[in-house]
């Protein structure tokens, strides 16, 4: 039995979600651009999906443009605004965003643009007041995520929405470790892009969706066909759409999940060398990052896997990269306990004694490395003392 700790990576399609991708790709194969009968019942699918999928964070169903996910997606947001507002050369986002935003700000500063990347306090938490100061007359968008994929921190969106709608300046967040966890009403909250990715929520990975606001000045920076209503060329992936849309209807669970993480977090806290990074206030409720002393979150990460326990040493998208993480060094996690971090996130089939399994074998592997590790928490604890 394999238990599995990463859902911030990536989550089990949802059997419900299996059934409907199974039973739609026996009837429904005809490409929905084409004009005969079976196409048309095709594409009224996909229009049902963008309409549920719109009612279901209060957007209409022609702002939401079907993508592969949600690095296209933040690309696509970013990129497009930037195309078709050429006289904004200025972007704000922070610190800590995913791989995905901060490596397009990169290409977009090559490209003329000035970026400014606001700085987080402790616990992830991006400063509004900061933000604020940093709009200027050419600021382009403020791109801040929902919540951090590496420390779960779930920032303040809405009052960083309302600020740059009195600035008349758009307003992007990247959403995916936050959709269906938390509530979202993109015009209550006046979120003008959103960025979401479909095999977060129990659907399959390749799909995702990019919601722009009605009157959003953005190009298209995918070249080809017509669809996605001339906003993203490209053959539509019917079936990660329907998917997608019958993965709304996964009941995700959230008390049950929250109470086992936080049964996790009172053990994690009986052992000496390891601390917990971000807000436990403003923090999503499957998220738990730690950091153990002086040893390395890639063995830790390897020696669990002999266990059949899977955990993640960051982001997925960056977990092959041994440099430090952005974000833990973004929050000030001193560099003794940054490389021995390691992201356990949970869904609904991680039971008390599957945590009970997991921090058995956590402590002996801890245990194990830290006597191979040539800095030991013993003398640290001197050293404060």
């Amino acid at each position: 039995m394999v238990i599995y700790l990463d859902n911030s990576a990536t989550t089990r399609i949802d059997n419900s979600v299996i059934d409907e991708m199974t039973k739609f790709a026996k009837d429904y194969y005809a490409n929905p651009s084409s004009l005969y009968s079976s196409a048309l019942e095709t594409r009224n699918k996909i229009e049902d999906a963008r309409a549920k999928i719109a009612r279901f964070i209060n957007a209409e169903p022609e702002e939401i443009i079907f993508t592969s996910g949600a690095t296209e997606s933040n690309n696509f947001a970013l990129k497009g605004l930037a195309l078709a507002n050429p006289t904004k050369k200025h972007i704000i986002t922070s610190a800590i965003e995913h791989p995905s935003i901060l490596n397009t700000c990169k290409t977009l500063e090559k490209l003329g643009y000035e970026v400014d990347y606001i700085k987080v306090d402790h616990d992830g938490l991006v400063n509004i007041n900061d933000i604020k100061k940093k709009i200027r007359d050419d600021t382009l968008v403020v791109s801040i995520m929902f919540v951090n994929n590496e420390i779960g921190t779930i920032e303040p969106i809405e009052e960083i929405a309302d600020i740059c709608k009195k600035k008349d300046v758009y307003f992007h967040t990247d959403a995916v470790q936050g959709f269906k966890k938390l509530p979202i009403d993109v015009k209550k909250m006046n979120i003008d892009l959103l960025s979401m990715s479909g095999h977060k929520i129990n659907a399959p990975k390749g799909i995702g969706f990019l919601y722009i606001k009605g009157g959003v000045r953005i190009k298209r920076f995918i070249d080809g066909g017509e669809q996605e209503l001339r906003l993203r060329a490209g053959t539509e992936n019917v079936l990660g759409i329907i998917a997608l849309a019958k993965a709304l209807d996964v009941d995700l669970e959230s008390d049950k999940v929250k109470d086992v993480r936080n049964y996790l977090v009172e053990k994690i806290k009986t052992m000496k060398n390891a601390i917990i990074n971000g807000s436990m206030k403003n923090r999503i409720y499957n998220n738990l990052n730690v950091s153990f002393y002086g040893i390395e979150g890639e063995g830790l990460m390897l020696l669990l896997d002999k266990d059949n326990i899977c955990v993640s040493t960051g982001s997925a998208c960056s977990s092959r990269n041994l440099e430090e993480s952005h974000v833990l060094k973004a929050i000030n996690v001193d560099p003794m306990y940054i490389h021995g971090s390691v992201r356990i996130t949970l869904d609904k089939e991680i039971s008390k004694d599957d945590i009970n399994f997991f921090f058995n074998k956590l402590n002996i592997a801890v245990q194990k490395l830290s006597q191979m590790s040539p800095f030991k928490f013993e003398d640290e604890k001197t050293k404060n003392n």
